[in-house]
């Protein structure tokens, strides 16, 4: 399986070396791409140093929109899976593979990296946000999705042409919510993830507690009146 490691970032300049070079050094049976956001700080001026690869935006276009570039590179490039992959430091590279065997396996569209298939979610406020997700998700399309906001998942080919083609499909709950209700098959794998040691998330408690109930009210709303292109 030829798979690219798309790898969004937005003002990572603090932690996007780290990354990069530990899959250059320990992972290069894997490709990848640095998605330089239109950040604001060194993040692109780093990877043109390093000599990394790199697509490199004029403007923010948020996660979506960067996410959907590394999509629309990797259709182009004839590859057969693309892993998201975050450029803080918290997505853990020893999880690839596993994550590649099962699809493999299983032959999944879609195959999470979650953080709770046999590790039980801590009870904090944001951990709350992700029950609630996880319950409208199987209230709108009677599946279980252990950890429903990683942003550590696998698309195969025919995700790849979905999210590359569609300016609806953003890499989020809903979106997945979206796709398993009109039958794409999902799978998890137990991973672990790292905490981030630099620069600073945007979800704050503030923009946490927002993102969680636009997620809410989209998969238990929204969704019901999106249209899946034919492909």
């Amino acid at each position: 399986m030829k798979v690219l490691i798309v790898i969004p970032a937005y003002n990572e300049k603090d932690n996007i070396e780290r990354v990069v070079d530990n899959l250059v050094a320990n992972y290069p049976q894997f490709d990848y791409v640095v998605v330089n956001d239109g950040s604001r700080d060194e993040t692109a001026d780093i990877c043109r140093q390093r000599g990394y690869n790199l697509i490199d935006l004029p403007v923010n276009l948020g996660l979506a929109g960067g996410f959907q570039t590394g999509l629309r590179y990797a259709k182009k490039m004839g590859y057969d899976a693309v892993l998201q992959f975050d450029a803080d430091g918290q997505h853990l590279p020893e999880y690839i593979q596993p994550m590649i065997d099962c699809m493999e396996r299983t032959n999944s569209d879609i195959v999470i990296g979650s953080r709770f298939v046999t590790v039980k979610k801590p009870k904090s406020l944001r951990m709350f946000g992700s029950y609630l997700i996880s319950w409208a998700m199987r209230l709108t399309t009677g599946k279980k999705i252990c950890d429903p906001t990683s942003g550590m998942r696998l698309f195969n080919r025919k995700m790849i042409k979905e999210f590359a083609m569609d300016a609806n499909f953003a890499p989020e709950p809903d979106t997945i919510s979206f796709l398993l209700k009109n039958g794409a098959t999902i799978s998890e794998v137990q991973v672990d993830m790292a905490e981030r040691t630099a620069g600073e998330s945007y979800l704050n408690p503030v923009n946490a507690i927002k993102y969680m109930f636009k997620m809410g009210v989209s998969i238990v709303l929204i969704q019901w009146f999106r249209k899946r292109k034919e492909n």
